[in-house]
């Protein structure tokens, strides 16, 4: 069994910060590609930012600057730090990861998400 669970949503005013963890749990052999991503009201989930295990990232435009991804592979945990925050980022948060529980390949997981409230 893998679990990932997100923390570190919450509401915020424009122009604030936030952190958001994801921590990974369980039978876990290897963890590829982390990602976050995010669903708005009516809108279609989409990606907000991708971290390889080497440490590459890419980001979706609009949060290009303000965003920043990171994880810690001891700890099996993926960070987002989200800086200068719009209204627009409004939405919940969730994340996503690639993991091998033994030799015979990798699995998508989600968590469960965290909203996210940008309001003044």
């Amino acid at each position: 069994q893998v679990q990932l669970v997100e923390s570190g949503g919450g509401l915020v005013q424009p122009g604030g910060s936030l952190r958001l963890s994801c921590a990974a749990s369980g039978s876990i052999f290897s963890i590829g590609v982390m990602g976050w991503y995010r669903q708005a009201p009516g809108k279609q989930r989409e990606l907000v930012a991708r971290i390889t295990s080497g440490g590459s990232t890419n980001y979706e435009e609009s949060v290009q600057g303000r965003f920043t991804i990171s994880r810690d592979n001891a700890k099996n945990t993926m960070y987002l730090q989200m800086n200068s925050l719009k209204p627009e980022d409004t939405a919940v948060y969730y994340c996503n990861a690639f993991i091998a529980r033994g030799t015979s390949g990798y699995e998508k997981y989600w968590g469960q998400g965290t909203q996210v409230t940008v309001s003044s």
